[in-house]
């Protein structure tokens, strides 16, 4: 009888050597006369696991990990195909601490299926939302949308369904539906392994928001950084178009909605919903004013939805379980699950979906295990490199979109990264100016000029030059970029910038300029 064995085809997981792991675990099972089939899943998201061999016994799925291409053969010898003990098992994958405690719905199927595999989609609940939204009015799914209480989980938190009604009533010959998947900040992944991992969860919550509000075409935007991602999704696109759940009639619906993938060179500025959308029209990425709103004036001068990867993907769970059932989750204003990619110096990276109020400190330090350099965690950064940093004194503070702003800070695309104390937070600071600077699209004066100008002071207060008055100038500057600038590349640049200030202030305190001998 075949055995199946899952190896990731993540990113992730192929960087640290899975295509070696999967041909070594082929060739050895062929060697030693064993009917293996081998599947290649996504990642469940155990970054410190990958790469994550799994097998299906009677039991269920064993884990062991992280394999090396050297480590199979010790592998069939111990016996793994029947789930046996080895050094590198983690026992019955479901059962791994950080997996286990877990609340998948947007990344139910994430490192369980085969990505591409329309049979597995549908045996874990897949399409069921679609099935369900085709026999609704589209009114009816902005509605379930909106008591759902989801917001944008590409930072803003803007309710979605508001913006779904917004596109939904303007009246226009064409509308669209853009996916934001020009995935920049520091620290994430999550849009990255739902497009590798289960590109049709995206494809469904798509074609869902176009029947919702009268759009008949889609386009994800991504980077071209992401080429296991876009290959992925291209792959699936087609497979979707094939079984009729994309073209002129959705399931056999009467509703049309197609979409394609766009592949944008990597500006951060992209990220900006007005920018990306001049991308993809093939112009230079440089944010637009506003208004009017993309979801009047969007794509092409047309009404148009521009919703994040992790957003869309939420949205067939909404519709197959129901608006309520999504709405109890979480805390407060903040409704459903969160998908947290914890990063940086931290024993256990990774991907962690929860609802919504889990305290930063037990992600930090129960859920990743604290650093992986075994000193004291001396400062955290959430959302990106615009985000806060956050000191252990603020470790109490619960994931919660109200909550991050009320301590200056925000949550952004949830990605956390860690640092030690042996990190400098004036060179952060700096860090934070210069990356603007590198990336502004240059529309706007604040953000193209604060930020030289900033990083100029920083370095003025690390030589030791006035310090006093550079900080006070450096605060002015930032107060100056938070509310002067267009968008949020500029306007949160100060976060990261005055946090460091704020919360690490003996980092500003450097030693004064000493001459040189004669």
């Amino acid at each position: 009888m075949s055995v199946t064995v899952f190896v990731p085809r993540d990113a992730a997981a192929l960087a640290v050597g899975a295509d070696k792991v999967a041909a070594a675990i082929a060739r050895e099972a062929e060697a030693r006369g064993e009917d293996v089939r081998i599947v290649r899943n996504g990642s469940r998201g155990m970054l410190w696991l990958e790469v994550l061999v799994e097998v299906r016994t009677e039991k269920g799925r064993m884990a062991y990990g992280p394999v090396r291409a050297a480590d199979v053969a010790s592998l069939f010898d111990a016996g793994f195909l029947t789930g046996a003990d080895h050094p590198l098992g983690h026992g019955l994958t479901k059962e791994i601490p950080f997996l286990k405690g877990q609340t998948r719905l947007t990344f139910a199927r994430c490192g369980v299926t085969d990505p591409l595999s329309l049979e597995d989609y549908r045996h874990y609940q897949g399409l069921k939302g679609l099935e369900k939204a085709i026999a609704l009015s589209p009114a009816e799914i902005v509605a379930q949308v909106t008591q759902s209480g989801l917001r944008g989980r590409g930072g803003a938190g803007f309710p979605t369904g508001i913006k779904w009604k917004t596109v939904a009533d303007a009246k226009a010959d064409q509308k669209y539906i853009v996916c934001n998947a020009d995935e920049g900040d520091s620290g994430t992944f999550a849009d990255r392994m739902i497009m590798e991992g289960d590109p049709f969860v995206l494809i469904e919550g798509m074609a869902i928001a176009g029947i919702a509000v009268g759009a008949t075409k889609g386009y994800v935007y991504t980077r071209s950084e992401y080429p296991h991602a876009i290959a992925v999704m291209q792959e699936a696109i087609e497979i979707a178009r094939r079984d009729g759940i994309l073209g002129a009639s959705v399931l056999g619906s009467p509703y049309a909605f197609d979409m394609e993938v766009r592949v944008g060179a990597g500006a951060y500025v992209c990220g900006e919903e007005t920018s990306l959308l001049n991308s993809l029209e093939g112009k230079r990425g440089v944010v637009r004013a506003k208004p009017p709103l993309p979801a009047l004036q969007g794509l092409f001068g047309k009404p148009t939805v521009v919703n994040n990867v992790m957003s869309l993907a939420s949205i067939p769970v909404i519709l197959d379980r129901g608006p309520e059932f999504y709405r109890d989750f979480g805390v407060g204003r903040s409704h459903g699950t969160i998908p947290i990619q914890l990063a940086g110096n931290l024993k256990h990276g990774g991907l962690y979906e929860t609802a919504f109020g889990l305290p930063l400190g037990q992600l930090v330090n129960e859920i990743g295990g604290g650093t992986i350099s075994g000193r004291p965690v001396k400062a955290v950064q959430v959302g990106g490199p615009l985000g806060a940093y956050f000191p252990p004194s603020l470790f109490d503070t619960i994931f919660d979109y109200e909550a991050f702003t009320a301590a200056g800070g925000l949550i952004g695309h949830a990605g956390v990264v860690v640092f030690d104390d042996s990190v400098d937070m004036l060179k952060q600071a700096r860090f934070a100016m210069e990356f603007c600077a590198v990336e502004s699209c240059g529309k706007c004066t604040p953000c193209r000029i604060g930020s030289t100008r900033g990083v100029e002071v920083v370095d003025r207060i690390a030589r030791g030059i006035e310090p006093e008055k550079n900080k006070v100038l450096l605060e002015d500057l930032c107060n100056t970029m938070k509310f002067g600038s267009l968008c949020a590349l500029g306007g949160f640049t100060p976060y990261p910038v005055m946090s460091a200030m704020t919360h690490f202030p003996e980092d500003f305190a450097p030693t004064p300029l000493v001459e040189a001998a004669e």
